[in-house]
C-alpha cells in the first residue's frame, strides 16, 4: 500500500496543493461615505432684521416725543424704549452668535417672522397714540401704558386673575363631570335617553347669560351662580358629544367582549368609554368658550372680584390702559387653559397625537 502511495502518478496527472484558510480573503468592501450633512448656517438673517425693528421701536419710541393731550405725559416712555432696545440686543446676539448658540437659535429661528410683525405692530400703535394722538385719549393708550398697570397695580390684578381661575376650575370641573355621567347615561340607556334628551334639546340651546336673573334668586351668593352658569354651559356640549360618542361606537366591540365573559360594567368602563374619548374631549373644547364668555359675563354682573370685575371697575374709572392690561392677561390666560387641555389631550390619546393642534 505504502508503494502504490509513494509511485509517481501518470502523465499528464498532476496534484494541486489546497488553499490555506489564511490564504483566503474576503472580497474588500468599499468603504461607505458618512451622509452628507447641510452645514448650520453660522447667523440668522431674519434675526438681525427682527432686531434692527426692535432697535428702531426704542428708538423711535425714546427720540420722539410724546404728544401731551390735556394730561401728563405717559409714564414709562424710557423704560419701555430701555425694554425694546434690550430685545433688540438679545435678538442680535442670538443672531450673530457662533456654533455654541446654535441650539437656541435653531428653537426661536420658527418665531422670526412673528418677531418681526410684532415690533413693526408696536411701532404703529405707538405712532398713532402717543406720538401724534391720532386716536382719542384716554381710550387709546400707547404700549407703555401697559408696563404702567403691571408695575402699578400688579396685585389688584393678581388677585382678580386668581379668583378668575378657581371659579373657572370650580365649574369646569363640575359641568365636565355631570355632562360626561349624563353623555354616558344616555347613550348606553334607552330609559335614560328617553328621559333626559328632550331636556337637553330643550333647555342646551339657551344661553347661560339668559338665566342669570333666575339662578340670582335660587343660589345664595353670586359665585355659586357664577359656578353653576359655568357648569352648565361646558355640560351641555360634553353630554351632547359624550352621548354621540358611546352610541357611535362599533357593536361588534360589544359582541367580542360579551363572548369573552364581559359584564355591563366593563363594557361601559372598559369599551364605551375608552371608545368615546376623543368625543368627549371634543365636547370640552367647545365648553370652554361657554365658560369663558360665562365667567366674564357672571364678573361683571355680580361676582365682586375677578377679571370680569376688574374690567368694569375699570372702565367705571375711565382707566382703560387697566382695561387693556386685563384684557392681555384673559387672553393669556384662557390660552393657557386651552394648552393645558390639549396636552392633556395629547397623553390619554396618545395614537391621536397631532391630529388637532392648537
Amino acid at each position: 500500500m505504502s508503494a502504490l502511495l509513494d509511485a509517481p502518478l501518470a502523465p499528464g496527472f498532476e496534484t494541486r496543493p489546497e488553499p490555506r484558510a489564511e490564504s483566503v480573503a474576503a472580497p474588500a468592501r468599499a468603504p461607505v461615505a458618512p451622509p452628507v450633512r447641510a452645514a448650520a448656517p453660522r447667523w440668522w438673517g431674519l434675526g438681525v432684521v427682527a432686531a434692527l425693528a426692535w432697535a428702531a421701536l426704542g428708538v423711535l419710541t425714546y427720540a420722539w416725543p410724546n404728544q401731551q393731550v390735556g394730561f401728563s405725559d405717559w409714564a414709562y416712555t424710557a423704560e419701555f424704549a430701555y425694554g425694546t432696545g434690550a430685545v433688540a440686543l438679545a435678538l442680535l446676539v442670538l443672531s450673530l452668535g457662533g456654533p455654541w448658540l446654535a441650539q437656541p437659535r435653531a428653537r426661536v429661528r420658527p418665531l422670526g417672522p412673528w418677531l418681526v410683525a410684532l415690533a413693526l405692530g408696536l411701532a404703529v400703535w405707538e405712532l398713532v397714540t402717543a406720538k401724534l394722538a391720532w386716536l382719542p385719549t384716554p381710550f387709546f393708550a400707547p404700549p407703555q401704558s401697559l408696563a404702567e398697570v403691571y408695575v402699578s397695580d400688579w396685585r389688584r390684578l393678581s388677585d382678580s386673575a386668581g379668583n378668575s381661575l378657581i371659579l373657572l376650575a370650580s365649574g369646569i370641573s363640575a359641568g365636565a363631570a355631570v355632562g360626561f355621567v349624563v353623555g354616558v347615561l344616555i347613550g348606553w340607556s334607552r330609559r335614560a335617553n328617553y328621559w333626559i334628551h328632550p331636556v337637553l334639546r330643550v333647555l342646551g340651546p339657551v344661553p347661560t347669560t339668559a338665566l342669570l336673573p333666575i339662578t340670582f334668586y335660587f343660589f345664595p351668593s353670586s359665585w355659586s351662580t357664577a359656578v353653576f352658569l359655568i357648569a352648565l354651559g361646558t355640560g351641555f356640549p360634553v353630554a351632547v358629544l359624550t352621548w354621540s360618542g358611546v352610541a357611535s361606537v362599533n357593536r361588534n366591540y360589544y359582541d367580542v367582549a360579551r363572548t369573552l365573559g364581559a359584564s355591563n360594567t366593563f363594557l361601559v368602563l372598559r369599551v364605551a368609554i375608552p371608545a368615546a374619548l376623543p368625543q368627549v374631549f371634543v365636547g370640552l373644547f367647545m365648553g370652554l368658550g361657554h365658560a369663558f364668555a360665562t365667567l366674564v359675563v357672571a364678573e361683571m354682573l355680580g361676582v365682586k372680584s375677578g377679571l370680569g370685575w376688574y374690567l368694569t371697575w375699570a372702565q367705571g374709572w375711565a382707566s382703560y390702559p387697566n382695561m387693556y392690561g386685563a384684557l392681555l392677561v384673559m387672553a393669556l390666560l384662557f390660552s393657557g387653559v386651552i394648552s393645558l387641555l390639549f396636552a392633556l389631550r395629547d397623553r390619554l390619546l396618545s395614537w391621536q397625537k397631532g391630529t388637532v393642534k392648537w
